[in-house]
């Protein structure tokens, strides 16, 4: 059996979920939260100027954002993740 195949059983699901409610906060909060971002950065004049990588590393970065506001800020993960895109955006520009 391929592990794609492997069901996951729904109470590991929402063992999963629950603990991701206490970390990341209510899901349509940081939902709301997160596109309101995006869209102001969206709307921004150079937005148009980005690189793909670019975008996609600042749309990221507002999720982990919204996830902070709303969940908690003190999970060392969210700021984890936020320098690690950031890094992989100066990666590629560095050419590193």
């Amino acid at each position: 059996v391929k592990e794609s195949q492997v069901e996951v059983p729904l109470e590991g699901i929402e063992a999963t979920l629950n603990q991701r409610h206490q970390t990341h906060g209510y899901f349509p909060d940081v939902a709301t939260t997160s596109q309101n971002i995006k869209n102001a950065m969206s709307n921004e004049p150079e937005w148009d100027k980005l690189s793909t990588y670019q975008s996609e590393a600042l749309t990221v970065i507002a999720q982990k954002i919204a996830r902070i506001l709303n969940g908690n800020p003190n999970e060392p993960d969210h700021w984890h993740d936020i320098a690690g895109y950031a890094t992989l955006v100066e990666k590629e520009l560095t050419g590193k």
